[in-house]
């Protein structure tokens, strides 16, 4: 029996913890997508491949949320692309380390609504925190997790 092979997505525009991402990847032998609408630098190495789309609205999302099943790991701050990716079965992480599950995606993407509708009336101005290395150890510590629980349950690297 085959088994799938762990995958990692990232929803790379504006994604600060591509080289952590890169790193983990390396160190099981994981491929990687990096999916942008705009041409980045990405280390030369047969694992990791430039995923450049249109710079249609979602298009990266769209590229990504039709590629992904159980057995892969996705990467982004995108509230409902990662709502797409947990339903299509896939792990879906923050960048800030925050796992994204069946359980909390749905309260996730109500609140993150929520909030744009009271930004675009002007109730709310400001936007996250700043990113932090708190942050970076975080996401760290959650994919190391996610890839460990994925091939405890079956799937290869």
């Amino acid at each position: 029996m085959n088994a799938k092979t762990i995958t990692i997505y990232v929803d790379a525009d504006a994604c600060p913890v591509k080289a952590e991402i890169y790193r983990v990847a390396e160190r099981y032998g994981v491929k990687v997508f990096v999916v942008s609408n705009s041409m980045m630098a990405i280390p030369r190495d047969p694992m990791i491949e430039r995923v450049i789309v249109s710079d249609g609205f979602d298009a990266a999302d769209d590229w990504i949320a039709t590629r992904v099943s159980r057995g892969d790991v996705v990467v982004t701050a995108d509230i409902p692309l990662a709502s797409r990716c947990v339903k299509a079965g896939a792990d879906a992480i923050s960048p800030t380390g925050r796992a994204f599950t069946e359980a909390s995606i749905g309260n996730t993407l109500a609140t993150r609504n929520l909030m744009d509708e009271l930004r675009s009336a002007g109730q709310i101005t400001g936007g996250p925190r700043p990113f932090s290395p708190k942050d970076r150890s975080a996401f760290l510590s959650a994919l190391d997790l996610a890839i460990v629980r994925l091939k405890r349950a079956g799937f290869a690297t």
